[in-house]
């Protein structure tokens, strides 16, 4: 259980460091405890010693796609929600391929401008945690 004084913790993974860092820093600006994965697999080391309250996920990342982090994380970090964002034509394939598999994933449009997103994430974590099956 969090405490009042421990800021929420948002795991950013991205495979280009410009989005990454700017989205670092302006969470971190918002009071939020951020940490930045460039791949999948980095993030599944952030994950396996830390447990985000939120990751922020883009879909096309070398080797390991989002979607599939997104169902590892699920399955490893229920309590983490989930914003999973692109910008590429053959992500609605790989939502499909994850819908067939009984996962249901929202995806942002890239570009997202970063003060949507941090609205976007704001009003996440006003809402109750669904309870998953």
């Amino acid at each position: 259980m969090k405490g009042i004084c421990t800021p929420r913790g948002i795991l950013i993974v991205d495979d280009d460091g410009a989005i990454t860092e700017t989205l670092a820093v302006i969470f971190s600006k918002s009071g939020y405890e951020v940490r930045c994965a460039h791949s999948a697999e980095e993030a599944i080391e952030i994950i396996a010693a830390w447990e985000p309250d939120l990751a922020i996920l883009d879909v096309m990342l070398p080797r390991m796609n989002g979607i599939d982090l997104a169902m590892v994380l699920k399955a490893n970090r229920p309590k983490c929600r989930l914003v999973l964002f692109s910008g590429h034509h053959g992500t609605q394939a790989l939502v499909e391929e994850a819908a067939k598999k009984g996962n249901m994933f929202e995806i942002l449009a890239k570009p997202v401008h970063p003060l949507f997103l941090l609205e976007y994430v704001s009003s996440l974590f006003a809402e109750p945690m669904e309870v998953m099956a």
